[in-house]
């Protein structure tokens, strides 16, 4: 029981970097989906946002992953999209990051995709 609460600590702490990685270069509509009640979830957490350009995408990913590493010494174990910057994602394993720009995130609609997973957003710190 410990050692599942001290994960979901762990968990919790690398969200908030993110969210903090994501705010520093001002990313936009941060949403994060739960899918710690759910049985079988391959992950705990996705955490989504987007930019305005490619150039804005690439810094919020480069930003969460110096926030992670510089706060947790973690290198994500996947990272995939930055050839086009249309869609970046970085897999820390039990959290998930898609980083759009805005018109692939509204395209591909992830937040709808999961109905019962629990859905928090940040508010802006603009």
């Amino acid at each position: 029981m410990a050692r599942s609460r001290k994960k979901q600590d762990n968990s919790l702490e690398l969200n908030n970097l993110i969210v903090e990685g994501i705010r520093q270069r001002k990313g936009k509509n941060i949403v994060c989906l739960d899918f710690t009640g759910i049985q079988n979830a391959f992950c705990k957490f996705f955490i989504i946002c987007h930019g305005t350009s490619r150039t804005q995408v690439e810094a919020i990913a480069d930003s969460v992953d110096e926030s992670v590493k510089r706060a947790l010494g973690l290198d994500p174990w996947h990272s995939e999209g930055y050839e086009n910057a249309e869609w970046i994602l970085l897999d820390y394993i039990d959290v998930v990051v898609h980083v759009f720009q805005e018109k692939t995130r509204k395209f591909y609609r992830l937040e709808e995709l999961w109905a019962d997973a629990r859905i928090q957003q940040f508010i802006s710190e603009d």
